[in-house]
């Protein structure tokens, strides 16, 4: 079984396998939850666009890293809102 696009043409995007990851799980979130809310299914598993997104070099480190920062501010106001109730 093949991989493609391979790890090592995705590394060169990306300076990390752990920001790969990190990167492509995020995304992936992101687009399932679009997905979810628009009532549209995806045309592919979410990890998959997510991967071709990195390859296409549509996704890259630093628009990822400013999505990390925002999705943790939002975990961190729900846990601030739930532990107020």
């Amino acid at each position: 079984m093949l991989l493609y696009p391979a790890i090592k043409d995705l590394l060169n995007e990306v300076p990390s396998r752990y920001m790969l990851v990190n990167m492509v799980a995020s995304r992936a979130r992101k687009l399932s939850s679009e997905a979810e809310q628009s009532g549209e299914p995806l045309e592919e598993k979410a990890v998959s666009l997510a991967i071709h997104e990195v390859a296409s070099g549509t996704l890259r480190v630093e628009d990822a890293e400013q999505e990390l920062e925002a999705e943790q501010g939002q975990e961190q106001e729900q846990e601030q809102e739930q532990a107020e109730a």
